[in-house]
Order: structure tokens, then sequence, then C-alpha cells
């Protein structure tokens, strides 16, 4: 006979899409679930990157040359101009159980944003190639998306922020958590790296888990997320690279790895509040 445990864990897994026409009833759910679900994964997409350090060229990993003072530098400079284009979130308990609403399934979200409009705004070519691929469809975000201003009226009052008895986990997420403050405060991000590291423990709190900082102190993990997943042979549940709601659930899958293999009775919690090229200690 399987265990209620068990059976939890093999429903289906489903993204719920949200858009504007049913924002406001998808917020209603996650109110709900915040209180038995208070782990929450997420996961950004945006345009790429348009502003990128003198000393760095081309190459990806610009942001670990710089002084965590002068990598905040080029993310405000990106993320002031720049729009979001989706965020996903994964509400988890502590033993990596997923709300059910009641169903036969388990579900995530995956919030779809206006603000971006490809055809007017700033945007690195490469990232919006990769992002049409995967199946982000530009012109129905334009037609059919949230706006941002709601979803941030929404998200102070959802449990969500300001609320110290959640956790967020990301991976690499300095730029998700820009955009998050952004979106949150509509204006421009902070000027120095501490007062924005301020304003973001305000909302987040200090129970932030970057995967990606993580990393530094666990042998032989390296590299982009699906390195990481595979290498924790941790499977992508549903959806695809690239696309904010899937992303946010394999972050979840691997932080949970990562916990029960490297991090024994929550020593993780000794590296939270850190993000992963912002480091203030």
């Amino acid at each position: 006979m399987v265990s209620d445990d068990l059976e939890a864990k093999l429903k289906p897994i489903v993204i719920r899409e949200v858009w504007s026409d049913n924002l406001e009833s998808e917020f209603e759910l996650i109110r709900d679930v915040i209180d038995q679900y208070p782990y929450i994964s997420m996961d950004t997409e945006f345009p790429g990157v348009v502003y990128r350090s003198d000393a760095s060229g081309s190459a990806a990993p610009y942001f670990r040359r710089l002084q965590p003072s002068k990598h905040y530098v080029i993310l405000k400079s990106n993320v002031d101009v720049l729009n979001i284009i989706q965020v996903g979130l994964t509400f988890s308990d502590a033993e990596g159980n997923l709300p059910d609403l009641g169903t036969a399934d388990r579900y995530i979200w995956q919030f779809n944003f206006r603000d971006f409009d490809v055809a007017r705004d700033s945007h690195a070519p490469d990232s919006i190639e990769l992002l049409e691929r995967q199946g982000i469809d530009f012109e129905r975000n334009r037609e059919e998306g949230v706006d941002s201003a709601r979803f941030a009226e929404l998200m102070m009052s959802s449990g969500l922020v300001c609320n110290d008895s959640v956790s967020w986990v990301t991976f690499h997420s300095a730029y998700d958590f820009g955009y998050m403050v952004k979106i949150l405060t509509r204006r421009c991000l902070p000027d120095s790296l501490d007062e924005f590291m301020t304003v973001m423990k305000v909302f987040f709190g200090h129970k932030v888990y970057d995967v990606k900082h993580l990393m530094r102190f666990c042998a032989s993990l390296y590299g982009g997320l699906d390195r990481v997943a595979r290498t924790l042979d941790v499977d992508r549940a549903v959806g695809k690279c690239h696309q904010a709601g899937s992303d946010s659930l394999l972050t979840w899958h691997a932080f949970q790895k990562m916990r029960d293999v490297y991090f024994v009775k929550d020593q993780a919690e000794k590296y939270a509040g850190v993000l992963y090229g912002l480091e203030v200690f």
C-alpha cells in the first residue's frame, strides 16, 4: 500500500500560467497556501544584459571578476532600463511537498508580464532568441500579460513579502531580486549596494538561499542550474529550461538535494542572506 506522503509526491506537477485575466484569482490561491508551504523558490526571465563591465568582454563569468559594489553598478544599469518577462514561483513545505489545492495534481506558478515590448524596449538579441526558442510568446505577453504594478500590489498583500515565516530559494539571483525590488518599489534601484541589500531584506527577509552561493561549500558542484542538477541527479520534473516556472522548481529540487547531501541539521542557514556576486557579509 502506497503511503499518503509517497502518493502525494507521485501526483503530476502542473504549471499554472498566470495572465492579466486570472491574476487576482491565482493570488487568492497563493494566499491560501503560503502558511502551509512557506518555502518559495523563485526564478525570473528578463531580456538579457545590455551593459557589461569593460573588463568583461562578452564572457559570462564577468560578475565573478568584479567587486560586489562594481557588479551592483552593472546590475543596476541593466535592471533600471530593462523590463521583466516572467516570474516563476514554487511553493513547498520543509519536506518538499507542493500544494495540490485539493486536486489530483500538484502546482507551481508562472507569471507572464506585459511590461516588455520586444519591438521598442532595450534587450540582448541573443537572449530574446533563446527565450523564443523555449516557447515564450512575446506578442501574447504584450496583449494578455500581467501589469507589474498590479502584481506588486497583490504581492504586498499576499504574505509572500515582509513575512519572517517564509524562506526564499534561488539560483544566481542578484538579477532576480533586482527586478523584484524594482517592481515592488516602482522605481529605479537604490544607488548603492548597501541600500539595495537593506531594501531587499525588508521585503524578503534574511532567509534567502542562493544556490549558486551555497555551491562554494559543496565539493564538485559548478556551472549553471542544469549542470548542477545533473551532477546532483535531479531531473527537471516539468516544463523547459529558461521558462521561469520550470526553473523555479528545478532550483527547489536542487536545493533540497544539496541540503540533504552537503548540509545537515540546518547548516545551510549560516549561508543565508548572501547573493552570489553581491556578497555583503
